[in-house]
């Protein structure tokens, strides 16, 4: 007496095939678990039994032996219980296994036999479908696997529904599609920031060309208000794209808005946390920060406050797009193309440069602070952008020609898609790319030839100068880069390492 069942595993945002396998023989009454089982699969056995006797069904007093393969690949969760009760009800006799082949299943039961939801659902209904299969799901989790469905996966909220569906009493109904509608966004909006024209100029730009911006200025000028303001004005994210965010969230056990799932994510970490809560990590490894704001913008406030280590580990994710973490037993990838946007104080107090509180901070303590941050990741910030303080006539000022959000990302949507006719945004230009499409003319040239002199850049500085020039250009509806979009470029890089010491007068 053998049954087969199919489901899936969970390997970072993959769902690689796994067969359970279920044996009965004779012998005295036991029931094994085989194929690298964690603690949470092992417990599915008392889940399973108790499952399966208040659904009405015997569980049989055999020798019940579970092979899930391959064995080389670690099982966790409670993913496993439905196809291990539905294989034991196939090979007791309880019900037919014909229509198992083609059907894949997975869901965790509780004691009375009803189906909790599981974390990772939407990659295993896009693997199911690539292999061909249909996919059996808990009801909970019904609305995130509409993302993908596309009438090959169906939902039950209880073992006793799902084996009616497989004895044809009564036939489960496959989840409809999701249907096209306008995106819709739940962001703040950039006509309430009053002011501060140069730094809502420098978040055009970012969004524009996919460009990490660095905000600096004194407490209470509004960085993270600006900074809040980005998700707002960047274009809807692709269906592909939506889906690879909704991916990495229903891995890491989040919420998917069925509204909201093409709005870019915006994630923001207290300056508290560790290397593992921002890239990824643990025992088992489970996405972190930077996965979550894939696609999106990854918001550090008080950058300097953060742990060196920790803004270290985040230069190599900011170059390539995803983060590769190890173990002895496997090795995970999650993707992390993300956009950085940070905000710092000036001083440790705050106040260097505020035209109406004297610093209170040595120059030494300044310097300290401000050396909290490396040259390779001050490099990776393409625009460094000082934020200043208003003055109450500003503030106070009924606004009658603030731009609002949509108006801004129009012109972000238009600039980019010129971008991706090229095959990337600008920030993601590399190589002959960037040199074909980059390149200055000769009275260009020689401007950038003495800024490097003059403010030490080094040649990921000068990279990242040319491409926001690019997005100046593409902005502006221009082909060539003229030398006044490298001037306004040159002007967003005020925290270059031969300026910092003049960007604020001493006290």
């Amino acid at each position: 007496m053998l049954a087969t069942i199919h489901t899936r595993a969970r390997l970072g945002v993959s769902a690689p095939s796994v067969t359970v396998e279920i044996h009965l023989s004779n012998g005295l009454p036991a029931l094994s678990i085989v194929g690298l089982p964690e603690t949470a699969v092992k417990e599915s056995k008392d889940r399973v039994r108790s499952a399966l006797l208040n659904a009405g069904f015997e569980f049989p007093a055999k020798r019940i032996t579970i092979n899930l393969a391959p064995a080389d690949l670690p099982k966790e969760g409670g993913r496993f219980d439905l196809p291990i009760a539905l294989g034991i009800l196939v090979a007791s006799g309880q019900i037919p296994a014909e229509r198992l082949h083609q059907l894949e299943c997975m869901g965790e039961l509780s004691l009375d036999g009803a189906l909790r939801p599981v974390r990772g659902v939407l990659p295993a209904v896009i693997a199911a479908r690539a292999a061909g299969r249909q996919l059996l799901i808990p009801s909970a989790n019904r609305e995130e696997a509409s993302l993908a469905a596309a009438d090959d996966v169906f939902a039950a909220g209880h073992l006793l529904e799902v084996c009616e569906h497989l004895t044809d009493t009564l036939r489960l109904q496959p989840l409809p599609p999701m249907a096209d509608a306008v995106p819709e966004f739940d962001t703040a909006d950039l006509a309430d920031v009053r002011g501060q024209h140069v730094p809502k100029r420098a978040l055009e730009i970012a969004a524009a060309g996919g460009h990490n911006l660095l905000l600096f200025g004194p407490p209470g000028t509004g960085k993270s208000m600006l900074a809040s303001r980005l998700p707002g004005i960047l274009p809807p994210l692709t269906n592909e794209a939506a889906l690879e965010v909704a991916s990495v969230h229903s891995v890491a056990g989040l919420p998917v808005r069925h509204g909201l799932w093409r709005q870019p994510p915006y994630r923001s970490p207290h300056h508290t946390a560790s290397a593992v809560a921002m890239v990824g990590g643990g025992s088992s490894p489970r996405p972190g920060e930077i996965s979550l704001a894939h696609q999106g913008v990854l918001f550090l406030d008080e950058l300097p406050e953060f742990d060196r280590r920790v803004l270290e580990v985040l230069r190599e994710p900011m170059e390539s797009g995803e983060i590769v973490i190890s173990r002895a037993a496997r090795q995970v990838t999650y993707p992390a193309r993300f956009q950085v946007i940070a905000a710092m104080n000036p001083c440790p107090c705050g106040y260097r440069g505020h035209p109406g509180i004297d610093c209170q901070c040595t120059p030494q303590q300044v310097m300290r602070y401000q050396s909290k941050l490396s040259g390779p990741l001050l490099d990776r910030f393409d625009l460094h952008v000082e934020v200043p303080v208003q003055g109450g006539d500003v503030l106070l000022k009924r606004q009658t020609e603030a731009e609002a959000s949509a108006l801004v990302r129009a012109r972000v949507k238009d600039a980019r898609a010129v971008q991706l006719s090229r095959g990337a945004v600008n920030a993601q230009l590399s190589g002959d790319a960037m040199h074909h499409f980059c390149q200055p003319c000769k009275e260009g040239e020689a401007l950038l030839s003495r800024a490097m002199e003059k403010l030490g850049l080094s040649a990921r500085g000068l990279h990242r100068i040319l491409r926001v020039a690019r997005t100046l250009a593409d902005l502006a509806g221009k082909d060539v880069i003229a030398p006044g979009h490298l001037v306004e470029a040159l002007g967003y890089r005020k925290l270059d390492r031969q300026q910092v010491r003049t960007s604020y007068p001493q006290s």
